[in-house]
């Protein structure tokens, strides 16, 4: 017992030894927590795994940033007499804000809401301030991280997110629009973009959204004729179909690549078309003259 007093009075004496021993606890506590949070979710499955990926880095931060501030005030404290007492009396948001943390208070706050009000979750592709596009990897008390398609990793503060277009909310409608030349008989474009929706639907089956009773809940089909004259050029028809969030993307491709086939092999007219015929006559009018 004695020895152990020794030792502790020796720690006591080197302040700069109690500190790096307490940093190596800190990390040490840091790793157990995270491991024993990761272990769990991996033995447990009673919510989606995009819940418990947002969930365990939610926690990561939250113990990380705990943990830090802990370790700052105790070595903060061997160095100052009574820091208990100074900041007990203080207060700490006074010590907060006397370190000029507003940003970082609004940074913490905006990150809770987001989790809390389920806006986005690990995984979801979204879009930021109508700026920047990307999937979420991780979920911070006070950065958002997203990574762009081209690979980069986008950090931005909580606080700074205003907007969120999120691409996983359980569904997702694919609206493709496809601009036909007016000379083309609407009748006409409407059976053959019919022939495209069965295609699709046969294809992307996989990919329709179901109700309860496993029936989809909105195929794909021909929506309707949502401009008479689209940028003077000709008619644009919307085909459109509910899919699982899941696979919007392969279901958006895929329509896009049938719709296009389609109408290549019954010779429909795209608007393109007419306006190089257009440029052409316009061309042969004008070397006439």
């Amino acid at each position: 017992m004695g020895d152990m007093m020794d030792w502790m009075e020796l720690l006591h004496h080197y302040k700069l030894i109690s500190i790096l021993i307490a940093a190596v606890i800190a990390r040490v506590i840091v790793f157990i927590i995270n491991k024993t949070v990761h272990n769990f979710f991996l033995k447990t499955h009673f919510i989606e795994e995009r819940k418990e990926q947002t969930i365990e880095s939610m926690i990561r931060s939250l113990t990380k940033y705990t943990v830090t501030i802990s370790f700052i005030f105790f070595a903060i404290s061997q160095y100052v007499s009574n820091f208990g007492r100074i900041l007990a009396g203080a207060g700490v948001v006074g010590v907060i804000v006397g370190f000029g943390a507003q940003s970082l208070i609004k940074d913490i706050l905006s990150g809770i809401f987001l989790i809390y009000e389920k806006q986005l979750h690990k995984g979801d592709f979204i879009t930021i301030n109508n700026t920047f596009n990307g999937t979420v990897v991780d979920i911070g008390l006070r950065f958002l991280k997203i990574r762009e398609w081209s690979g980069k990793v986008l950090t931005i503060s909580n606080g700074e997110v205003k907007q969120i277009h999120n691409f996983n909310i359980d569904q997702m409608r694919v609206i493709e629009r496809v601009v036909v030349s007016y000379r083309e008989n609407p009748e006409r474009v409407f059976e053959i973009l019919e022939i495209a929706c069965e295609k699709m639907n046969e294809v992307h089956k996989p990919c329709l959204k179901l109700d309860h009773s496993n029936c989809a809940i909105e195929p794909f089909k021909v929506y309707g004729m949502t401009t008479i004259n689209s940028g003077y050029r000709g008619i644009e028809y919307t085909v459109t179909g509910l899919v699982d969030d899941v696979y919007y993307w392969d279901a958006a491709k895929g329509a896009r690549r049938i719709i296009a086939q389609t109408l290549f092999d019954y010779e429909i007219k795209l608007a393109e078309d007419t306006m190089l015929l257009r440029e052409v006559e316009n061309a042969l009018l004008r070397e006439r003259h």
